[in-house]
């Protein structure tokens, strides 16, 4: 997939997930501006890594929970590269509790990232992407699964995969719209806490009986974040080993 010349806004790429799609749309030819809200030392090792490779990277601070923050983000974007091409909302929280004992925090915290932070990211590039581009909301395959403890995690991306679907009919100009729901991806954030006992059951739960990489994750936004991706739109794409 060649992604010469693009221009794509990765949000929560300084590591995890994130970080390896930042990585690998850099290493195929586009220009990417590595976006986080607190890991600035992570941040700046992803831009380094993409520029020790000669690819061409840039970090940008933006909380996207707050619609202030999301302007400067696309401002700056454009005023670095002159346009968006193409934007990955991976920026995401996840608190895992049973529902009676989550606080209102741990509810408005999940929402206010996971759901809010796309609202906010969709209306920037509404105005602002350019034409024919794409758009890859991060969702996750826990939707259509009933893990206890998931409940205010997975309802936040069941509303980040139904305003894909109804997004992708109003925004028009050509912009291909889509969701991604990985399964249980091998992540630093993710093994944190877990028995193994639980890895190993989530692991057997696949067709593969391994956990995802987040190279396996990246090389399936590489393919929406192309031209060859055009004809798909509107839909959730699960990227999980045949786990749901």
């Amino acid at each position: 997939m060649t992604l010469e010349n693009k221009v794509i806004i990765v949000t929560g790429a300084s590591r995890g997930i994130g970080k390896e799609i930042a990585i690998q749309l850099a290493k195929n030819g586009a220009k990417v501006v590595v976006n986080y809200s607190n890991s600035s030392k992570e941040a700046k090792e992803t831009v380094d890594t993409i520029t020790k490779n000669n690819g061409s990277a840039i970090a940008i601070k933006a909380d996207v929970s707050r619609k202030i923050d999301v302007t400067e983000l696309f401002d700056k974007t454009i005023s670095t590269y002159g346009k968006v091409d193409v934007l990955v909302n991976n920026a995401g929280v996840m608190i895992s509790k049973q529902l009676k004992d989550n606080t209102e925090d741990d509810f408005s915290k999940q929402f206010d990232i996971n759901v809010k932070g796309i609202f906010n990211t969709l209306q920037e590039a509404y105005h602002k992407l350019s034409d024919n581009g794409n758009i890859i909301n991060i969702s996750s395959s826990t939707v259509k699964l009933m893990f206890p403890t998931y409940a205010l995690y997975s309802a936040s991306k069941a509303a980040v995969e139904q305003m894909t679907r109804v997004f992708s009919k109003e925004i028009g100009r050509g912009i291909s719209v889509n969701a991604l729901a990985p399964g249980a991806t091998e992540t630093e954030l993710f093994m944190k806490g877990k028995s193994q006992e639980f890895i190993d059951k989530l692991s057997n739960m696949n067709a593969f009986n391994r956990l995802a990489q987040p190279l396996d994750i990246a090389k399936v936004v590489l393919f929406l974040a192309s031209d060859d991706s055009k004809w798909i739109s509107g839909q959730v794409i699960g990227a999980n080993g045949a786990l749901v």
